[in-house]
């Protein structure tokens, strides 16, 4: 699988009963539909790169679905925490995260809460 941010390799890594895609350049990961939710508890040991870099590749938004290869993915909020942006495959459901994005998702603290009621809308 290549990463759809950089192109480069994404290998496998095994937690529990799923599988997580990460890129050896970026740190992008990629998950199987329901498996960001299911993995949440592990973000931590999951998502190991650096936000700096994840925050550059964040506004490379034209990409196509590491898994269906031609679909586009779409760029998503996750509502919860608009802030946080993800793509998304309508095909296949799986779900992309830049560096540093999935713990974000995973950790909601109370001060980003109240920092997202007074986020400005998004383009």
């Amino acid at each position: 699988m290549q990463c759809p941010k950089c192109d480069s390799v994404m290998n496998p890594v095994a937690y529990q009963s799923s599988t997580v895609h990460r890129c050896t350049n970026c740190s992008g990961l990629w998950f199987e539909p329901v498996d960001h939710e299911r993995l949440k508890g592990l973000a931590g040991q999951i998502d190991t790169g650096d936000e700096a870099v994840g925050e550059q590749y964040n506004h490379v938004d034209r990409i196509n679905c590491p898994k269906c290869i031609h679909w586009p993915l779409l760029r998503m909020v996750d509502p919860q925490q608009p802030h946080i942006w993800f793509e998304s495959c309508k095909n296949c459901y799986g779900r992309f995260y830049d560096a540093g994005e999935f713990r974000d998702f995973a950790e909601q603290t109370l001060a980003e809460f109240f920092e997202d009621l007074k986020a400005p809308a998004r383009d």
